[in-house]
C-alpha cells in the first residue's frame, strides 16, 4: 500500500494478513436529485470542523461546512476537562510531548506528538483571541489543572467542567460573524441537518465531493451531491458502536466508515479509550452515559472498591491520576475480585463549596440523576469514549486518497498511539486542522487540487435495517469491550456477519445509514484487534496479557481492495522515545 504524498511515505507491511470481511463499495441510496460545489467540502462541526472552516474561509473562496445535526451539537461540547497545552512557565513542551509518549504506549508517530505540543500553546491562545473565556485565576492568568498522565499542571479549562462547550461557543460566534460579513458574497456555506452518506470519486478513485442526505426544505433537501476539489473529514468518533458510551448519539462512525468504502487506509482502530469513571446508572443502562472527569481526581477525588478500599496505591506511581487505561484496566480487575459491577469515585472531602464551583455541570447532572457528590460515593465503571485510531494521515492530514483530508477523533495521526492522554484531543483537533488549512490553500493556489468529475456507481451497495443497531451494540459490548479473547472477538465476529448477511431490502433512510456505518466500524475493529496478539494501551486481551515489544510494537492498517475484501497488515515501527 501506498499512504500519503511521496514525501510522507509510512512503513512498508512486513506481515499481510488477508480477511474474509468483505464491505461493499456504497451504501443504497437514491440518486441524488441536486448537486452543489464548492473548493472545500468541511464535513463535522466540532473543534476540528469548525476550526478548519474558519481558517479556509480565510484563503480559499468557497468554503462548505456540513454538520449532522445543528452547529452547536458537535462532540466538543461534551469535553469536560479541558485542553491540554504547555503553558506555564514552569512547564515545557519537552515534558508534555514525554507524559504523550508514555501514554500512547510505545506506538505514538513523535515527530506528530511534536508538533502538537510545539504549536499547541499558539493554537490556544489564539482561542483566547477569538473569545475563548477560560477560567483564570487571581493573577488573571488562565488556570491550569492536572488530569491523568500529566506531571505538570497543563490543563485550562472553562466554566469549571464546561471546556468543550465554552471553546465551541467561541468558534461557533467567530464563524456566525463570518458568515454575516459576507453575507452579499457567501463564501461559507453552512449545511446542517445533514448526514454524509458516501465519498465521491472519479474514474481514479480521487475524492472530489460526497453525497448526503440534508432533512430540509426547498431545493436543498434529501439526498443531493456536493462536490469539492477536497473534502476535510471531521465526523469524531465511533462510540455509538458500544452500548454504552460517553459520545453524543452522532457518533456513529460515519466517516470511518465512508472512507473505508472509498479505499482509505484505517489505522490502529482496536486502540479503544474506555474512560475509567463513567457514572454507573445501573444493569442495562445503554446509550451515551454521564462521565465523571478525571478532573475531579486531578483535583483529588479518589476511587475505593465496594468495601471502601483505596485500590490504585501501587498499581501505577500517579495512582489514581494513571493514565486511562490503566485506570480503566485496574478498576475491571478490581470489579473482578469483589464481584461487583462497579466501583466508587470518593470527592466528598473536596466540600461542597469547592465542587459545586469547579464542577459545576457534573454535580447538577449527578444530582438530576439521584446523586450528590458532596455527600456520597458516586458509583462508576468504564465506558468506551475515544477512539485512538482512525483515517491514516500524515503530518498535514492528508490520507492515502488524493483529496481526502481528516482531523479530529475521526483521524489517525500518530499522536495519540495506543492509549490518549487526557485533554490532547481537542489540541489534537486544533492543530491538525489549522495545518490542514494551509496545505489545501497552498495547493489550491498552486493548482495542484483541480475539480474532478465524480464517477457514477450503482452497482455493489449495501444498507442495513436500523432495528440491528441494538444486535450490533450488544455483540461489540460483549465480545470487543474493555477486556477482549479470541474466544469472545470470534464470537462478535460471527453475529455481525450474520447482521450483514440480513442487509436485504431495507428502507434508506439515515436510521439505516448510521446502522450500517456501525457494522462496518464494529466489522473492521473486530478484525484488528483480532489480529493484535497482545496487550497495549487501549486494546487489552485477557489470553495475551502482556504488552510485547518484539513482535507487536508498530501499527495495524486495514483497506478495501477493489474486490471489496478488506485487507488487514502490520506495520513495525523502531522504538520512539519513553514508552
Amino acid at each position: 500500500m501506498t499512504l500519503g504524498s511521496p514525501a510522507t511515505q509510512l512503513i512498508a507491511a512486513t506481515t499481510r494478513t488477508p480477511a474474509s470481511l468483505r464491505i461493499p463499495a456504497r451504501l443504497a441510496a437514491p440518486e441524488p436529485g441536486w448537486v452543489a460545489s464548492a473548493d472545500v467540502i468541511v464535513v463535522g462541526s466540532g473543534i476540528a470542523g469548525l476550526t478548519a472552516a474558519l481558517r479556509l474561509r480565510q484563503r480559499v473562496d468557497r468554503v462548505l461546512l456540513v454538520t449532522k445535526t445543528v452547529l452547536s451539537e458537535g462532540s466538543t461540547q461534551w469535553a469536560q476537562g479541558g485542553i491540554a497545552a504547555a503553558l506555564d512557565p514552569a512547564d515545557s513542551v519537552d515534558e508534555h510531548l514525554h507524559d504523550t509518549l508514555v501514554a500512547g504506549a510505545g506506538v505514538c508517530d513523535q515527530e506528530a506528538v511534536r508538533i502538537l505540543v510545539s504549536e499547541g500553546p499558539a493554537r490556544v491562545r489564539e482561542l483566547v483571541t477569538l473569545g475563548t473565556d477560560f477560567d483564570r485565576g487571581p493573577d488573571g492568568e488562565i488556570s491550569l489543572t492536572r488530569e491523568g498522565g500529566h506531571h505538570r499542571d497543563r490543563i485550562a479549562h472553562a466554566g469549571g467542567d464546561a471546556t468543550g462547550k465554552e471553546i465551541s461557543r467561541a468558534l461557533i460566534a467567530a464563524l456566525n460573524a463570518e458568515l454575516n460579513a459576507v453575507k452579499d458574497d457567501p463564501g461559507i456555506e453552512v449545511l446542517e441537518h445533514a448526514l454524509v452518506v458516501d465519498l465521491l470519486q472519479d474514474k481514479d478513485a480521487r475524492v472530489c465531493g460526497v453525497t448526503l442526505h440534508v432533512i430540509g426544505e426547498g431545493q436543498i433537501d434529501g439526498v443531493g451531491a456536493a462536490q469539492a476539489r477536497a473534502v476535510v473529514l471531521a465526523t469524531g468518533g465511533i462510540g455509538q458502536v458500544y452500548s454504552a458510551t460517553t459520545n453524543p448519539s452522532v457518533a456513529t462512525g460515519d466517516g470511518v466508515a465512508a472512507a473505508l468504502r472509498a479505499g482509505a487506509v484505517i489505522a490502529d482502530l482496536e486502540f479503544i479509550q474506555f474512560h475509567p469513571t463513567v457514572l454507573w446508572l445501573g444493569e442495562g443502562a445503554s446509550g451515551q452515559q454521564p462521565l465523571i472527569s478525571e478532573a475531579m481526581r486531578g483535583e483529588g477525588a479518589f476511587l475505593v472498591d465496594c468495601n471502601g478500599v483505596r485500590f490504585m496505591q501501587g498499581v501505577h506511581d500517579l495512582a489514581d491520576l494513571a493514565p486511562r487505561d490503566v485506570v480503566a484496566r485496574a478498576i475491571v480487575a478490581r470489579m473482578a475480585k469483589t464481584d461487583a459491577d462497579h466501583v466508587y469515585l470518593d470527592a466528598r472531602h473536596l466540600g461542597k463549596d469547592f465542587l459545586e464551583k469547579r464542577f459545576p455541570s457534573i454535580v447538577a447532572r449527578c444530582r438530576e440523576l439521584g446523586f450528590d457528590p458532596v455527600s456520597e460515593l458516586l458509583p462508576v465503571a468504564p465506558a468506551q469514549h475515544y477512539a485512538s485510531g482512525g483515517v491514516r494521515t500524515d503530518l498535514v492530514g492528508r490520507s492515502n486518497l488524493a483529496g481526502l483530508y481528516a482531523c479530529g477523533e475521526v483521524s489517525c495521526t500518530g499522536v495519540h498511539g495506543a492509549n490518549r492522554l487526557a485533554s490532547n484531543s481537542l489540541l489534537e483537533g486544533l492543530v491538525f486542522a489549522d495545518r490542514i488549512a494551509d496545505d489545501i490553500a497552498a495547493r489550491l493556489s498552486a493548482g495542484e487540487l483541480i475539480p474532478a468529475d465524480p464517477l457514477v456507481r450503482v452497482e455493489d451497495t449495501t444498507l442495513v435495517d436500523g432495528g440491528e443497531r441494538t444486535g450490533i451494540q450488544r455483540a461489540m459490548t460483549l465480545g470487543v469491550g474493555a477486556v477482549r479473547s479470541a474466544y469472545s472477538l470470534a464470537q462478535a465476529a460471527k453475529n455481525l456477519e450474520a447482521i450483514a448477511d440480513s442487509a436485504r431490502g431495507s428502507t434508506a433512510d439515515p436510521d439505516s445509514w448510521e446502522t450500517s456505518n456501525l457494522l462496518h466500524v464494529g466489522q473492521l475493529l473486530t478484525a484488528v484487534a483480532t489480529l493484535r496478539a497482545e496487550t497495549r494501551g487501549g486494546h487489552v486481551r485477557s489470553d495475551f496479557v502482556d504488552r510485547d515489544d518484539a513482535h507487536w510494537l508498530g501499527h495495524t492498517y486495514a483497506v478495501r481492495e477493489a474486490d471489496g475484501f478488506i485487507t488487514t497488515s502490520f506495520h513495525p515501527t523502531t522504538p520512539q522515545g519513553p514508552a
